[in-house]
């Protein structure tokens, strides 16, 4: 099916004027587009001022008379002064904004030859940042007047340069981009942010294939998803987002699932299937942790990128797809290279844009506001908020910021954490024994010397570990507890029995929370803790 012309342009308020007969035995900029019989226009977005309501109004019943296939749109554009550049440019941009284009069905056309000055060069720029996904459309009077003569138009695709005036707007525009690709979240660390800034203009800028390098966790798959979404907002992607974790591929299924098959092409080839390549045809597809790929896809993939063309498993004849690729891995590739793992031309082709992501140990800094942003979501999806008590959340971030917390699965293990915290927070408020007992977790996942779960002793709920909290309140005592009661007790009780006395194990308990304490009884805290379970000091280490 063809696609709709639609023109975008101003009323031209001395061109289009006139109200008597003899207004047609002249050129009118605005009424000659849809004269043109080789050029049918399907619909005219005509911007106006509230000034200029009558006259826009006239020129409406006149195409309409001329052109009845043609739907006019009036646009009113709250301008004051239509020389301004600064309001001209800011009312186009916000309009372009919430405009629905539609680049996979319609054509879009900016009328240049009616409007102010000031308004043909924002109608230059929106083209040329792509605020508006079209074409520059000129039209030009006939040598001479002739009555029903539409002169000529001419159509302009330009490149055009940058303009210092709106500098400020474009940067606004950059750094809106910026925040968009790391979700809002005020990050702090200083590489990340240089990184990202860059990611932003690549990606608005180049189709070439990218690769995001990075451990596990470290949000590849979401950086790339925002890439799309941001390219995607600029109308620079038609096609879907094609998320593909190559780790998951393998043997003959690994071609077919990436490359597509023909009926018959192997046993259980019951019909043609298309592949994800396929898939992300006008697109983005993500190739996540590319170097588990075999040598032969790696071939295959290699003649796709540059040739944008491909043999699915069991043709005879070669398919198309234009996609843009962005690969991700936590390997070396240069390593896999050397070690013949890895096609040295597919990696050459994949690497000029290449970006290493940091984990979170490298981004302490980071870490609250991803907290903050997390427990922000949290709310959202719960209907509930949820917010650290001061002294939770400085033990919280003092324990996440050091050396103690690997953060191995990255942000996986944040969220996961944050999400825990916010689930069990009574009234909404995460308290301190919350947090401590969300430490003890933490510092069992990352134990990889101690594969049982630090929780009791018979009980159901987990393995035997020590601290052996059966032997402490024995086991009917322990199946009544909360696991997350369990956990905390268990924590206090393994610190009680490292430290020298009960103020000792005070201390090292509420340390981070000391001074914001105008009366300091650490002992008299732990000591009410414990009476909680049935316990005193004499008994808990009694049991080393």
């Amino acid at each position: 099916m063809a696609k709709k012309n639609v023109v975008i342009g101003f009323l031209g308020t001395q061109l289009d004027g006139g109200k008597g007969a003899g207004r047609w035995e002249k050129w009118r900029p605005t009424v000659s587009l849809v004269q043109h019989h080789d050029a049918v226009v399907d619909r005219l977005e005509l911007m106006f001022t509230a000034r200029h309501l009558e006259l826009a109004r006239l020129v409406q019943r006149d195409i309409a008379q001329v052109s009845p296939e043609t739907e006019v749109r009036l646009v009113e554009l709250q301008i004051d002064d239509p020389w301004d550049f600064g309001e001209v440019y800011t009312t186009l941009y916000d309009w372009s904004q919430t405009y629905p284009f539609d680049p996979a069905r319609e054509d879009y056309r900016a009328h240049i030859t009616t409007g102010t000055h000031v308004a043909q060069i924002c109608m230059f720029l929106m083209i040329e940042a792509r605020f508006i996904p079209g074409v520059l459309l000129q039209t030009s009077p006939p040598r001479r007047q002739t009555a029903g003569d539409p002169g000529t138009m001419t159509l302009i695709d330009l490149d055009l340069s940058r303009y210092d005036p709106i500098a400020r707007r474009f940067q606004a525009a950059q750094q809106d981009a910026v925040a968009f690709l790391k979700r809002g979240i005020a990050t702090r660390n200083r590489r990340f942010n240089a990184l990202i800034e860059e990611v932003e203009r690549v990606a608005v800028r180049s189709r070439a294939p990218m690769l995001l390098a990075g451990p596990t966790g470290a949000g590849k798959s979401f950086l790339a998803r925002r890439m799309y979404e941001l390219k995607q907002s600029r109308h620079q992607l038609d096609g879907l987002f094609v998320d593909v974790n190559c780790a998951t591929l393998r043997g003959d299924g690994a071609a077919s699932t990436l490359f597509g098959h023909k009926k018959g092409a192997f046993t259980g080839a019951a019909a043609d299937r298309p592949g994800l390549l396929r898939t992300a045809h006008k697109g983005l597809l993500f190739l996540d942790e590319i170097g588990e790929l075999g040598l032969d896809e790696q071939a295959m993939l290699l003649k796709a990128i540059e040739e944008k063309r491909f043999l699915p498993v069991g043709a005879d004849r070669e398919v198309e797809s234009d996609f843009q690729l962005i690969a991700g891995t936590n390997r070396d590739l240069r390593a896999e290279v050397a070690a013949g793992r890895f096609r040295d031309d597919l990696f050459a082709r994949i690497n000029l844009w290449t970006y290493s992501l940091p984990g979170l140990r490298d981004r302490p800094e980071d870490i609250e506001p991803n907290v903050e942003h997390l427990l922000a979501q949290a709310a959202q999806d719960s209907g509930r908020a949820v917010r650290f008590s001061a002294e939770a959340k400085t033990r919280y971030l003092a324990f996440a910021q050091s050396a103690r917390a690997p953060w191995s699965g990255n942000f996986r293990d944040l969220s996961a954490s944050i999400t825990r915290l916010a689930t069990l927070a009574e009234g909404g408020r995460i308290s301190l024994p919350l947090v401590e007992a969300e430490i003890a977790r933490l510092a069992w996942l990352w134990d990889r010397g101690d594969a049982t779960l630090p929780t009791t002793g018979a009980s159901s709920r987990g393995p035997a570990a020590a601290p052996d909290l059966t032997a402490l309140l024995g086991e009917e005592a322990v199946e009544a507890m909360d696991l997350f009661d369990q956990l905390q007790l268990a924590a206090v009780v393994r610190v009680c029995r490292g430290a020298r006395t009960l103020s000792d194990a005070g201390r090292q308990l509420f340390q981070a929370s000391r001074e914001a304490r105008s009366v300091i009884n650490d002992a008299d805290r732990l000591r009410k803790y414990l009476l909680k379970f049935g316990l005193n000091w004499e008994q808990v280490i009694a049991e080393t």
